[in-house]
């Protein structure tokens, strides 16, 4: 592993243990670093204002110029801008129609689309265009991470039946979200279109919320050849990407 990439470690193991900071052992014990190599860091990002150091309580914490950048990273983020090109990896590893999406007042909002060519059935899944949250994909993941305002006021209105597979039991739904917020990914079976499914997961922003979600859209008949993995795998794999988290260990335990 390169120094900068330790450095970016020791980083973020201080700024997870937020104000309180950390002391050289706990450090050196959480990366699983050298001691030396942590030592030498230290002293680097704190010449760098990237961390501080109070001799009295001889703990590490976040410096300004960390702060800083943070800071101007927040102010500046773009969720298209960020997550497009791992869209557009999603679109050709899998072959599917891709969407990223964002919550409105009470319905989603298309952001990016990218769409197959050979297609068979057209989707109305233009940009800036809405979709529902109760029965597509990305808005069950919008609506499972939404406020409880917002969440619980879908969940009184009417929910509208767009084909026969559309959930329209609140009590199912809430049920469904929950699913949703505890395996970080949706399904929509059929629920908006008949013969088409879709799975979709949430893109975090730069504080770490579910800023919006990504999705990719397939036929059914593919589902009922082959399932959904593939298609899974991919979808998480990029929105993981998009939102700045490491890849899954998708590794199986031997045994």
């Amino acid at each position: 592993m390169s120094a900068v990439s330790n450095g970016f470690k020791i980083l973020e193991t201080i700024s997870a243990a937020g104000a309180d900071g950390l002391p050289f052992a706990r450090i050196v014990e959480q990366t699983r670093l050298p001691k030396t190599n942590v030592h030498r860091l230290l002293k680097e990002l704190v010449s760098l204002s990237a961390l501080s150091y109070d001799p009295a309580s001889r703990r590490y914490r976040g410096g300004l110029t960390l702060a800083r950048l943070g800071a101007n990273i927040v102010s500046n983020y773009d969720l298209r801008q960020t997550a497009q090109s791992h869209l557009r990896s999603l679109h050709e590893e899998t072959g599917h129609v891709v969407t990223l999406g964002i919550l409105g007042e009470n319905v989603g909002i298309y952001i990016d689309k990218i769409e197959a060519r050979d297609f068979g059935i057209r989707l109305h899944s233009e940009i800036g265009k809405s979709f529902p949250l109760h029965c597509t994909g990305m808005g069950k993941v919008l609506l499972a991470n939404a406020p409880t305002e917002l969440r619980q006021r879908v969940l009184r209105r009417k929910l509208e039946a767009l084909t026969d597979k559309t959930i329209t039991d609140a009590r199912e739904l809430r049920a469904e979200l929950k699913t949703v917020r505890d395996q970080g990914y949706a399904i929509d079976r059929e629920e908006i279109t008949r013969g088409l499914m879709c799975v979709a997961a949430p893109v975090l922003g730069a504080a770490g919320e579910v800023a919006g979600a990504m999705s990719c859209t397939f036929p059914k008949y593919l589902f009922d050849e082959r399932g959904m993995q593939t298609e899974l795998t991919a979808l998480r794999h990029h929105a993981r990407a998009a939102s700045g988290l490491p890849a899954l260990d998708t590794s199986r335990p031997r045994g």
